[in-house]
């Protein structure tokens, strides 16, 4: 993601010159080393964060570090005058959460803005404000899959595989329907892709049901085992039809948005088609679905630092949406405990 966010930031900076990428840090010299050359960046590099912060190329700063270095990160940053994008999730715990949102309230609850990108994409934007206005009546269920092509990658940082890959999906059903829900249960499993890294994660792959009363529910599903590519799809049911974000066609570019009648209509009632990314060779796969949601996300940030203004997400939508995995995964369902079917 760090190597995804600059590449952003100089298109910015050399497209738009709404920005200027200042500097680049990584504890490993050999890395930043790569990613300066992979990008053409020739700006200052530095190997310690607060190293970086007394030396004050920069006002504003994107953390992308492992999840447990977070919140020291941030909070280094933020005392040091730095606005903050972070990286989802805060902290990979409920108890870890509460206390960097608590911690950012009574010192500085406009710094930072987190890295929500659902938020900022096209196709959810449109297919949400279809569901909004109407066109397919009164909202019962939104359905929400998010799966990875293989396992996390060798040493990769999991507090598991909920909070790390479904934080996405409940943010979004939380900015689509504006509520929380009431209660929540999740299932999980491992049957493939755990055996093929080095990553420990509790599962390799989990269900997330939600109950908002007043006949609103919502599923989510995330897996590392969707081996024939990346999939990302979001379908809200109404009583007048229904909302398709996305479909797996081998077409992770082109995004399409349709909205369905009831029974007996042929064609779709609204229907608009969406670029992805091009990531390129060698790029993270989910790239070439989000790239301009993140490039998207990227503008929205320096503006709001550039004016001063209010972000669009912050720390307590990352609390949000952990209370409500947390919630879940309290009422875990595994092969251990589920019912004998007899």
């Amino acid at each position: 993601m760090g190597w995804v966010h600059a590449r952003h930031l100089l298109e910015l900076e050399r497209i738009d010159g709404v920005c200027r990428l200042a500097a680049i840090v990584d504890a490993d010299p050999a890395k930043t080393a790569r990613f300066a050359a992979e990008l053409g960046f020739n700006g200052a590099v530095f190997h310690d964060i607060g190293a970086y912060a007394e030396a004050r190329v920069a006002s504003a700063t994107m953390v992308v570090t492992p999840t447990e270095k977070h919140r020291e990160h941030t909070v280094r940053l933020v005392e040091a005058g730095h606005r903050v994008l972070l990286e989802k999730p805060l902290t990979g715990s409920l108890t870890g959460d509460a206390a960097f949102a608590a911690e950012l309230d009574a010192k500085a609850p406009k710094a930072v803005m987190l890295a929500f990108q659902r938020r900022f994409d096209a196709a959810l934007a449109y297919g949400r404000k279809l569901a909004l206005d109407g066109a397919i009546g009164k909202v019962f269920k939104i359905y929400s899959a998010l799966e990875d092509s293989g396992p996390a990658p060798n040493g990769y940082q999991s507090d598991g595989i909920l909070p790390d890959m479904s934080v996405h999906n409940v943010d979004e059903i939380l900015w689509i329907t504006g509520r929380m829900p009431e209660q929540a249960l999740a299932i999980g499993s491992r049957v493939y892709s755990h055996a093929l890294t080095t990553c420990q994660e509790d599962f390799d792959d989990a269900m997330l049901y939600l109950w908002f009363g007043a006949g609103l529910t919502a599923q989510v599903q995330v897996t590392r085992n969707h081996v024939s590519g990346y999939r990302v799809e979001t379908i809200v049911y109404g009583d007048q039809g229904q909302v398709q974000i996305g479909r797996f066609d081998q077409r992770p570019g082109e995004i399409v948005v349709e909205a369905f009648g009831r029974r007996g209509r042929s064609e779709p009632i609204a229907r608009q088609t969406f670029p992805g990314g091009d990531g390129g060779p060698g790029a993270p796969e989910f790239v070439d679905r989000f790239g301009p949601a993140y490039k998207a996300e990227a503008a929205v940030f320096i503006e709001r630092c550039r004016s001063g203004g209010d972000f669009p997400t912050n720390h307590n939508d990352g609390l949000r949406a952990q209370r409500v995995i947390s919630s879940g995964m309290r009422a875990m369902l595994t092969v251990s405990n589920a019912a004998t079917v007899e």
